[in-house]
């Protein structure tokens, strides 16, 4: 059901109640009853963070209006109930992203509980509820209203939410006094959780204190070598090529065909200079004969030239 349908019932229930005059003490307790399983509204951590930020606006509305006449004694002037407020929320902002259920169950639920949670939140103070700021008491009454009513939510999403409400609307140095009275709160309307979540915090830091305490294994050469080797040797595959993984590169031998022309050029030309120094180094046969005789003819002439 969208906003235009409502808002048209709403008007012709209205207008039916100025035509009939006695009708309107049962038009005003219908409006007072909120719709709560509206399922075309979001539900999600954001949605119901929104409903907490419009509740909060409402409650200040009537903090500063109603509240303030009924504390000062001057009931005539209240004219401004919660139940209005939100009416006339839902009417001037888009709301399909805010959680209406809750915001509907906020605006309710805390006006009508609002002296148990003031007498929650004065135990906590070093002042009087009255003297509180007006933010800070509307920030203050949600939290001490999640604490006391919506246990499924943990304490410390309801702290980090007034925390958050502060910083979008309170002052600046107001996070102090809101923290400290719930967290102060939280103590004692969710003792248990508390205690358990403080023996959860205490068993990790034994834990990171005792790994950190415990001695870690020296890793010395032959240890890096062996690790070395294991990370180099790969893995054969069924087709006998090695594995290629994702974190390690293969580097493949690739031919160099620059490097191959050097090396057979350098080769050929060691081995041709090593067959010109065997052919110089060993005499043929005709030089050989050609030696011999014009050794012989050096004898013979040298005999000769002794003869005469």
């Amino acid at each position: 059901m969208t906003d235009q349908l409502k808002r048209a019932i709403h008007e012709a229930k209205t207008a039916k109640t100025t035509s009939n005059p006695t009708d309107k003490a049962v038009a005003s307790s219908e409006e007072q009853n909120f719709d709560m399983s509206e399922s075309t509204y979001k539900t999600t951590h954001t949605a119901v963070r929104k409903a907490r930020r419009f509740a909060m606006q409402g409650l200040y509305e009537w903090l500063v209006t109603d509240r303030r006449f009924e504390t000062t004694d001057k009931l005539g002037w209240k004219d401004n109930a919660p139940h209005d407020i939100a009416a006339r929320t839902r009417a001037t902002n888009a709301m399909h992203t805010v959680h209406i259920g809750y915001y509907h169950e906020m605006m309710r639920d805390i006006p009508e509980q609002i002296e148990t949670l003031d007498a929650l939140i004065e135990q906590h103070l070093d002042r009087k509820v009255e003297q509180l700021d007006t933010v800070e008491h509307a920030i203050l009454l949600i939290g001490a209203y999640e604490l006391q009513n919506r246990l499924e939510i943990p304490y410390k999403v309801v702290l980090d939410e007034a925390m958050k409400l502060n910083n979008h609307f309170g002052a600046t140095d107001a996070h102090k006094l809101i923290n400290a009275v719930l967290d102060k709160m939280a103590t004692d309307l969710r003792d248990l959780e508390v205690q358990a979540d403080i023996k959860a915090n205490r068993r990790s830091s034994q834990k990171a204190a005792a790994a950190a305490a415990q001695p870690q294994p020296q890793t010395t050469d032959e240890t890096k070598a062996v690790t070395n080797a294991d990370d180099t040797s790969e893995t054969p595959t069924t087709t006998g090529k090695p594995r290629i993984s994702a974190n390690k590169a293969i580097k493949r031998p690739r031919a160099n065909k620059a490097q191959a022309n050097i090396s057979d050029y350098r080769a050929s030309k060691k081995a041709s200079a090593q067959g010109h120094n065997e052919a110089a180094a060993t005499p043929t046969p005709e030089s050989t004969a050609a030696d011999v005789g014009l050794h012989d003819s050096n004898l013979v002439n040298s005999d000769e030239k002794s003869k005469d």
